[in-house]
């Protein structure tokens, strides 16, 4: 028995271990350029997204967004500092980047393939990932039959097809009508409640932000940092029209405008 107690004791603190975060990026530097004309775009920035965490990045122009998604992306690499990825990542950008060649379906099956689903299988879930995203009856249609809304579900069934834990999406639904981006928004965050993937999510628009972040993390002007951390603490599902929304928001709106002035004085 008490060597029973003894194995039993030694797994505990394996057991008790803290989940480590999916993102962590520790004391960051990122500068382009020749040397003698640089531009510093990320300073001492530090961040930590937790396992199926959805946090929105809000700044102004420049302030250092998508260079941080390439790095986590391992696109680039920093000058300076530590950045963690822990688990597989799929990058979305405004341009849903499908092989035009391609049919919608295939395009998800390629994804699937990389990420080693055996062939016969392949088909099959490609069918089930596009139903997910809401495109049952499309998946023979080239990207240019699409709609650009349908252009993106189509980019994130694929994503979904890389059995991805951690989704970086840059912008995704920028480029794309109100009402277009309303329903995605609805996808996304159904989908996200469904699979429990990790989010990290860039946005000039506020109140997209605020629509569909566990927290919205505001950057300083360029170079980039992390200047607040504001939880949404939000009953969900949330509209882009609620008015706890819209107030949120502007508070949130208020806090960049402190920041562009403050680099505007600098």
């Amino acid at each position: 028995m008490t060597a029973v107690l003894d194995e039993v004791q030694a797994e505990l603190p394996a057991m008790t271990a803290p989940v480590k975060p999916a993102i962590e990026v520790d004391g960051v530097r990122k500068t382009y350029g020749p040397a003698g004309n640089q531009v510093l775009a990320l300073s001492d920035i530090s961040l930590r997204v937790d396992r199926g965490e959805f946090v929105c990045l809000v700044g102004a122009s420049g302030c250092g967004k998508s260079t941080l998604l390439n790095l986590l992306a391992k696109l680039d690499k920093p000058d300076a500092g530590t950045v963690h990825r822990r688990g597989r990542i799929a990058l979305l950008s405004q341009e849903a980047a499908l092989f035009p060649w391609l049919t919608a379906t295939q395009n998800v099956e390629l994804a699937l393939r990389l990420a080693g689903v055996p062939g016969r299988e392949r088909r099959d879930e490609a069918h089930r990932l596009l139903r997910l995203v809401q495109l049952e009856g499309f998946g023979d249609k080239r990207p240019h039959e699409l709609s650009g809304g349908m252009r993106q579900r189509t980019a994130l069934a694929r994503a979904l097809g890389q059995r991805a834990d951690i989704m970086l999406m840059d912008e995704p639904f920028g480029s794309l009508d109100a009402m277009t981006r309303d329903i995605l928004h609805g996808e996304l965050e159904r989908l996200w409640l469904e699979t429990g993937f990790t989010v990290l999510f860039v946005t000039h628009d506020v109140r997209e932000a605020v629509r569909l972040g566990d927290r919205v993390d505001v950057l300083t002007s360029r170079p980039g940092r992390v200047a607040e951390e504001i939880p949404i603490n939000l009953p969900r599902p949330r509209r882009g029209g609620d008015q706890q929304v819209a107030v949120l928001a502007d508070q949130i709106t208020d806090r960049l405008r402190e920041e562009v002035a403050r680099h505007a004085n600098d």
